[in-house]
């Protein structure tokens, strides 16, 4: 589930893996890893992941259908 939220997430920025990978700081390779569920998403991405799309991680892991991005800045 987490794999293709992950991607549907992407694809709805219009972003492509390259630029993920880019906001990441990771290769090209590993964020399709991530996206196949072929490689565990370690916490620091799943969480700059939630940041970068402005939603949680609870969303990401399917604990809830709640996006709500609630980071205080």
């Amino acid at each position: 589930m987490i794999y293709q939220k992950i991607r549907d997430l992407r694809e709805d920025a219009d972003l492509s893996q390259e630029k993920m990978a880019e906001v990441l700081h990771c290769s090209q390779q590993a964020y399709s890893n991530y996206e196949l569920g072929q490689r565990n998403i370690p916490n620091d991405i799943l969480i700059a992941i939630a940041e970068y799309h402005k939603t949680n991680v609870d969303y990401l892991l399917g604990l809830t259908r709640n996006k709500t991005y609630y980071k205080k800045l």
